[in-house]
């Protein structure tokens, strides 16, 4: 058989006699498909539309999803969308829920930024440009560090059966994490609530906390659209005083906006807190003990029921040195807390008097130190 050589010409004639034929070939799919065969090219302009939505009904649906085979970052994702879904219909029908399973545990089990954080922020930059999402992000992520987990509503809804699935009834403890990490949080409720990570509670505890964090993306997402939102969310003090050095205006190695002490204590060894025997029935700031002292003293308290304690230390013109106690949960009990005339960046402070301020619930009390050198 003689080889014909293929000149350019035939080339780009045939290609395109084929490229006409493909086409005509998949429109005629398309007409017997009746349409939809192409359906799904169709693009929708990001970001996506928004409905203002139920708290109360992305709750009950976060809580059910996570006990539904899609856990913490699918469950508060899917709360959210399900009824974005149903209202709003294209382009939220073709988006699976699934999508955000890797979430789960901080990341597949890895413990890193919460899942249901990480749902509610994937929700967020959906429906909010840029420049707006990254101040609804920082609320939702600064609202978990700071507010007591599972929420009062949270527990409310478990006691009166508003949940769909009920696996534990009662009202949970509460925990404030002080950082939007999963191993973190999780691990500072099962140390409160004596719980270990496979119990009943501790999964019932995520579902509650997948509920609250849903419930209060719809509340940032509804002010938001409303035109009425407000960014509440401040860096706490403690923050600020480690970025004063590891910030971009002295040591510049550190990056973050998350609480240091909850994940690596007190690196500058500031603060030694121990357990008193003994039972209380009353709220009690002792002098402390040496007065005067050099190098440390140590300041006893009681409090009579679970709180949270702040201990901080002032000098004489009222300017804050250090925090002993920086608002964490404390069961009821006596203490006693060690402070070796340091300041909160390890530098050892002047001589002279000092205030140790104790806030624990209502209860406030100060006492006066001297430190002698």
């Amino acid at each position: 058989m003689e080889k014909k050589n293929l000149t350019r010409k035939d080339f780009l004639t045939n290609t395109s006699k084929y490229a006409v034929g493909a086409a005509v070939g998949v429109a005629g799919l398309n007409v017997l498909a009746g349409g939809n065969l192409l359906a799904g090219t169709k693009t929708t302009e990001w970001p996506w539309p928004y409905i203002a939505l139920d708290p109360d009904v992305v709750r009950v649906k976060a809580h059910t999803l996570y006990y539904s085979d899609k856990d913490c970052c699918s469950g508060v994702f899917g709360g959210l969308l399900e009824p974005l879904k149903a209202a709003i219909g294209d382009p939220w029908t073709n988006l699976p829920m699934e999508i955000m399973l890797f979430g789960r545990g901080g990341g597949v089990g890895w413990g890193t930024l919460c899942g249901a954080l990480n749902g509610g922020a994937a929700m967020i930059s959906l429906v909010a440009d840029k420049g707006s999402s990254g101040n609804l992000i920082s609320e939702l992520w600064g609202w978990s560090c700071q507010e007591e987990l599972p929420t009062t509503v949270a527990n409310e809804f478990a006691t009166s059966g508003k949940y769909e699935i009920v696996k534990f009834a009662e009202a949970l403890p509460q925990n404030v994490a002080g950082s939007p990490m999963c191993h973190a949080s999780v691990s500072q409720w099962c140390n409160l609530a004596g719980k270990k990570i496979g119990d009943v509670e501790r999964k019932e505890r995520c579902a509650r906390l997948a509920g609250d964090v849903a419930a209060k993306t719809a509340e940032i997402l509804n002010a938001h659209f409303a035109s009425t939102f407000t960014l509440t969310y401040a860096d706490p003090d403690t923050i600020k005083q480690c970025m004063g050095c590891h910030g971009s205006a002295m040591l510049n190695n550190v990056m973050t906006r998350m609480d240091c002490v909850s994940c690596h204590g007190d690196p500058h060894g500031t603060t030694l807190v121990k357990t008193l025997p003994g039972k209380v029935e009353n709220y009690n700031l002792s002098q402390n003990y040496p007065n005067p002292f050099n190098p440390s003293t140590e300041i006893e308290f009681a409090i009579p029921q679970q709180c949270k304690v702040d201990m901080v230390i002032y000098d004489i013109q009222g300017k804050q040195i250090t925090k002993l106690i920086d608002h964490d949960m404390y069961n009821a009990g006596r203490y006693t807390v060690e402070w070796n005339g340091n300041d909160a960046f390890g530098a050892r402070v002047a001589s002279g008097i000092y205030f140790a301020r104790l806030q624990a619930g209502d209860y406030m009390q100060t006492v006066k130190m001297n430190l002698l050198k």
